[in-house]
């Protein structure tokens, strides 16, 4: 009996430059300060003006390793950063001969003080994303622009796709139960699409996150129809996470 099982590989980039914190804890951090002589915030009805007095040696400096963005107005104010999850071996493995399904998911987790907040997207690096040598799996296709609520394959195809579930997935995401791109439900393993070679946003989030960041779940999924004969071997899809501060 043939069988194989499929590797997904994650990569994962932040676009921008990554600060650390000045000062932290368990439960807050501090991501920037200033030593300086006075400072106010005034207010319109239009307008929000801050100030400071007695900032020393500001400007902005560099090196091979560092930059330097010295004094309150200089300073960068916000900071974004992905702790990715590990690459998925989907399961079980699959008969050639007989079909079936595979699984297989990663959490990442985004962390940003950045108030109007960011974007994540997805992209494979090949298609079809997931392969062999000279064999794939061929990428999802949902029945509609929409992905599907419900992953299904026809008895003679293989095919493979994935869906996120989070707190801040992309609205064309989400559900009411019965359909997805609709509502504001986040029914688990549902709606599910294909990968592609450009980038798609799978996460929205509009302000910044709590320190300990927000996570999302990618769940990857291949199945082969009954009337399919899939060739043997180790399956690879490489995947790209990226962040985008909006």
């Amino acid at each position: 009996m043939k069988h194989f099982f499929a590797l997904l590989v994650l990569i994962v980039s932040c676009a921008g430059v990554l600060y650390a914190d000045e000062m932290s804890s368990q439960h807050y951090s501090i991501t920037s300060d200033s030593v300086n002589a006075g400072g106010i915030l005034s207010t319109s009805t239009n307008y929000k003006l801050e100030d400071t007095a007695g900032d020393i040696a500001t400007g902005i400096s560099s090196s091979t390793n560092f930059l330097l963005y010295a004094g309150y107005q200089k300073q960068q104010m916000t900071d974004i950063a992905l702790t990715p999850g590990g690459d998925v071996v989907m399961s079980p493995s699959i008969g050639g001969i007989t079909g079936g399904t595979a699984n297989g998911s990663s959490t990442f987790t985004v962390t940003s003080s950045n108030d109007p907040g960011y974007m994540v997207t997805i992209k494979a690096s090949s298609s079809p994303a997931l392969t062999t040598g000279s064999e794939s799996f061929a990428d999802y296709t949902p029945a509609g622009v929409v992905p599907d609520f419900t992953f299904s394959v026809d008895a003679g195809t293989s095919e493979f796709g994935f869906s996120p579930e989070g707190t801040d997935i992309h609205s064309k995401f989400l559900d009411n139960g019965v359909a997805c791109g609709t509502g504001s439900s986040d029914t688990a393993l549902s709606c599910w699409d294909a990968l592609s070679t450009s980038d798609q946003t799978i996460v929205q989030r509009m302000s910044a996150t709590a320190s300990t960041g927000s996570q999302t779940t990618l769940n990857f999924r291949a199945a082969i129809g009954s009337g399919k004969i899939q060739p043997e071997g180790v399956y690879v899809s490489t995947t790209t996470i990226t962040v985008l501060p909006l």
